[in-house]
This record gives structure tokens, C-alpha cells and sequence, in this order.
């Protein structure tokens, strides 16, 4: 079972605070293209998810962790977006690089997603004004950025992190 933001809110956070907590990070509120991708594949940066509920309901689970003296940090991803074209921000003006580098830099390859270019005035102004949204219009606390590894290096990280799992080449 998916579970919905109500069933968070109702069941989820009492247990949570009963344990001592004073805080939860949530992870895939921003709408992603499927399920699989752990909410990590945003096609609309400016929606909650609505796989687990209204944004009314969102709202309320996070009124409720306040009241309960809970913060509430959004897991965010600003590192990558879908690569999907019909329903994300991908060819979005009909050209590859309105809001992601061009050409194979604007491509994650082990992510199957696109990179955004931090270099464009335009990209840094769209996210930081959705970063102070989910701040204003949903009450979030805070935040924790999903793969700034990925956003500071041109090879992601993962050039000598990782290898194929037949051989020991790293992945460049």
C-alpha cells in the first residue's frame, strides 16, 4: 500500500513524536512521473505529489507535525529533473536547453534524467522562487537537497565512486 498523506498524519506522526523525534524528512512530494523513481524523476516542480493525497492534505499532515512540536523537511530535488517530454519540464520551449545544459552534459546517464544548467539566470531564479513556495504556501521547515554531488561536479561524483557490477571499470 501507497500510504496517503492523511494516513501519515493520523497514524504516522503521533508514533513518531511518542518516540522522541522532533523532526521527519519526506521524501517524493514533489509530482514525479512514476512511482519507481522514489519521487527523484520531478515532472512538476510546483506540485505535490498527488499519488498520496490533495495538496489540502499535505498541508494539514504538515499543520499537524507542527502542532506536535514536529518540523518538517522536504526532500528536494533540484539536481535533476524527468527526462519526459509530455509531461515535464524536458523540450519544455521545444528546444533541448531552456532549462537543462545542452547536448550529452544536459543528460545524467545513470539517472536517465536531465541536468539542469545552474549557469542560466532564468534556471537559479525558477528555483530558488520554488524553493521559497514550498517554504510559504506549505509550512515547510526546511529542506534536504538530493544529489548536490551531482550538482557540483561535471561527472556527478560518480566517476570513481562506482563500478559496473561485472567488472571493476568506473562509470564515467
Amino acid at each position: 500500500m501507497i500510504n496517503t498523506y492523511a494516513n501519515f498524519r493520523d497514524d504516522v506522526l503521533p508514533r513518531i513524536k511518542r518516540l522522541g523525534y522532533n523532526a521527519v524528512q519526506i521524501m517524493a512530494i514533489q509530482e514525479h512521473s512514476y512511482y519507481a523513481s522514489f519521487g527523484y524523476h520531478v515532472t512538476n516542480f510546483f506540485a505535490p505529489s498527488s499519488r498520496f493525497g490533495t495538496p489540502d492534505d499535505l498541508k494539514s499532515l504538515i499543520d499537524k507535525a507542527h502542532k506536535l512540536g514536529i518540523l518538517v523537511l522536504m526532500d528536494i530535488v533540484y539536481s535533476h529533473a524527468s527526462n519526459n517530454v509530455l509531461d515535464g519540464l524536458n523540450m519544455f520551449d521545444g528546444t533541448d536547453g531552456h532549462y537543462f545544459h545542452t547536448g550529452s552534459r544536459g543528460h545524467h546517464s545513470v539517472w536517465d534524467s536531465r541536468l539542469f544548467n545552474y549557469g542560466s539566470w532564468e534556471v537559479l531564479s525558477y528555483l530558488l522562487s520554488n524553493a521559497r513556495w514550498w517554504l510559504e504556501e506549505y509550512k515547510f521547515d526546511g529542506y534536504r537537497f538530493d544529489g548536490v554531488t551531482s550538482m557540483m561536479y561535471i561527472h556527478h561524483g560518480l566517476q570513481v565512486l562506482y563500478t559496473t557490477e561485472f567488472g571493476d571499470s568506473p562509470i564515467s
